[in-house]
């Protein structure tokens, strides 16, 4: 996990209980946004469909992988629950250090808890992308 991930989760995981709710951090409009463009990548991953999953994902990150296929690659090995959770639960999205971030609970295949931490950002042209995806992994909890 990158030093800027580690932040971001210790932020959150630390401050989530006194974070304002949802409709006062970010819109409803935007919140429901970020949620569709994570729930087409999750099953743009789920259907093995590469440029949707990168489509998806903002042109930093595209410019870091290069192509759909690479990043694809980088998902199923690095991110395998993301690749293929068995539950996924959306938390409300937040407002950290001027980035919104979409906490979002996900089960592995073996039960395992996993909070995965979306920034989002959003394009010029209104649209918002993932901006990369860090995994906290949850000790001693299920969904």
């Amino acid at each position: 996990m990158s030093p800027t991930g580690r932040f971001l989760a210790a932020l959150f995981l630390a401050f989530a209980p006194h974070f304002a709710p949802a409709q006062d951090a970010v819109p409803p409009e935007d919140a429901r946004a970020v949620r569709a463009v994570i729930e087409a990548q999750l099953d743009a991953f789920r259907r093995d469909n590469a440029e949707r999953a990168f489509a998806l994902a903002t042109p930093g990150i595209r410019a870091t992988f290069g192509d759909a296929e690479t990043f694809m690659h980088m998902v199923r090995s690095s991110y395998a629950v993301v690749y293929r959770p068995s539950s996924v639960v959306f938390e409300a999205p937040h407002v950290v250090r001027g980035e919104l971030v979409q906490p979002v609970r996900l089960t592995d295949a073996a039960g395992r808890s996993w909070l995965a931490l979306y920034p989002m950002q959003r394009q010029p042209d209104g649209r918002w992308l993932t901006n990369g995806c860090e995994l906290v992994p949850l000790r001693g909890t299920q969904i």
